[in-house]
């Protein structure tokens, strides 16, 4: 169960006063500012976090409908995103959120006979890239020439550099369609992988992005793409455990406290303007997404700050179905053939104690965001039916939605010239998101990166070491 909200702070109830050189405002509560936040109190930084919303963990968090505790939506993480990793480590949650032992996806196609239904994508203890070469030559929604060409589509990938500004300007569909992979190849595997890792389907992401997707979570270590996720409500974690470490180290946490505008003054100082209050900080972290940030970036800050506008947003549409008994024995499956794109059992980490509930992750979801309930129910129970037999004779208890209209920023070819780094070109004013240039996409990976980034620079500029194990994660990467 998630902590419940901490009240208000009373605007009566002044801020301590600054000591120069050693304090530092981080806006916003998500990952990125958890992570910028904690970076620098373990410096030595005195730090205060400010978030409005009644809550830390940003679009990653937790609500409570009846006796349900539900996510937002499902996150889950890679072995190879050792920043989230390290996150967990920091706030004593990486138990919370294990990793499978090995890669192992199971693969539903709608389309064939039943009984002929599943595929799997998994892995062996073999070096890269014959860890996947058996899963992939058994894998049956691709014909025997799909198969083949797919992997020499891999090796293709394999060679390029993610960071090379040409592949940010194309497409990874007109890539994948030069290798000779077929549209059934690009449903089957890329688009399964690069729908729920980019938010778009590989014909509007950029082929940097993607590159780095494929390469890093599958072609550079065997088991960097064992998958991992929360066995707990994420408000656990990146609310409740969050500011229990954050409180551990040191830093002031005010939610319900929305940040109007940054100013630097003659001094060098910053005045952080909050209602009823000015806060003075030596260094300011922005933690907030694109559009807020354009709104609180002083002038001259970015040489383009209206770029920062042009970075698209895509939304993540989240189907939640509890049911009168359990329909499905896997934690999870993907699923072709079909609107349903993932579906995963939230019954233990939800509270839920008669029945299974079952949450399923809509990617790339533009064309059903706006979607009423009634319609998206009429759609999906039909095709759960289809796809769990066990569902078929179960009763629906519940039927709701949640969407995440911003959910992440759009991987769009050129996305790549418009994500600012961390540092601006006002002395002790720092950027962090996921979707500022961590080379990563919106992930919750890319958001912590973000945030040691801005840490980095920050305590750079203040003139305080880097705490050694921050930085263990890029040993370990």
């Amino acid at each position: 169960m998630s902590e419940a909200p901490r009240p208000a702070r009373a605007h009566s109830e002044p801020f301590a006063p600054a000591r120069p050189g050693r304090d530092a405002v981080v806006v916003g509560g998500g990952l990125a500012g958890v992570t910028a936040a904690l970076a620098l109190a373990d410096a030595g930084v005195r730090v205060t976090l400010l978030e409005g919303r009644p809550r830390l963990g940003g679009l990653a968090f937790s609500f409570q409908r009846g006796e349900l505790t539900v996510d937002n939506g499902q996150h889950v993480y890679l072995r190879c995103c050792t920043a989230y990793r390290w996150f967990l480590d920091r706030i004593e949650g990486t138990a919370l959120a294990p990793l499978q032992d090995r890669l192992d996806v199971p693969v539903v196609d709608a389309a064939r006979p039943e009984g002929r239904r599943l595929g799997r994508l998994r892995r062996d203890p073999l070096p890269v890239p014959l860890h996947l070469g058996r899963s992939l030559a058994a894998y049956p929604h691709l014909s025997l020439a799909e198969r083949a060409s797919v992997g020499r589509a891999a090796l293709a990938l394999k060679g390029l550099d993610p960071t090379d500004p040409a592949l940010d300007g194309e497409d990874f569909g007109s890539w994948l369609a030069r290798h000779g992979q077929s549209a059934r190849a690009v449903e089957a595997l890329w688009d399964l992988v690069g729908v729920a890792t980019l938010n778009a389907v590989a014909g509007d992401a950029s082929l940097g992005l993607a590159a780095m997707v494929f390469r890093t979570g599958l072609l550079s270590e065997p088991g960097a793409a064992d998958i991992g996720w929360a066995h707990v409500p994420l408000g656990d974690l990146h609310d409740r455990l969050a500011r229990k470490a954050l409180d551990s180290a040191g830093v002031r946490t005010e939610v319900r406290t929305r940040v109007t505008s940054v100013s630097r003054g003659d001094d060098g100082r910053f005045r952080v303007q909050v209602p009823g209050e000015t806060i003075e900080t030596d260094a300011v972290v922005l933690a907030v997404p694109q559009r807020e940030t354009h709104g609180l970036l002083p002038e001259g800050a970015l040489d383009d700050p209206a770029r920062l506008l042009r970075i698209g947003t895509a939304p993540i549409l989240n189907v939640h179905v509890v049911y009168d008994r359990p329909v499905l024995a896997r934690p999870f499956f993907a699923a072709l053939g079909t609107p349903v794109q993932w579906v995963f059992d939230r019954t233990a980490a939800s509270g839920l104690r008669e029945g299974q509930y079952l949450a399923l992750s809509q990617s790339a979801a533009s064309d059903e965001i706006d979607t009423p309930v009634a319609d998206l129910r009429a759609r999906y129970l039909p095709e759960l039916r289809r796809l769990i037999p066990g569902a078929r004779a179960a009763e629906v208890r519940d039927f709701f939605v949640t969407r995440e209209r911003t959910a992440t920023f759009a991987p769009a070819p050129g996305v790549g010239r418009l994500r600012p780094g961390a540092r601006t070109k006002v002395p002790g004013l720092y950027l962090a998101g996921a979707w500022t240039a961590t080379g990563w996409p919106a992930t919750m990976e890319s958001a912590v990166r973000s945030g040691v980034s801005a840490a980095d620079a920050a305590l750079d500029s203040l003139g305080r070491p880097r705490p050694r194990h921050l930085f263990q994660f890029e040993e370990a990467a």
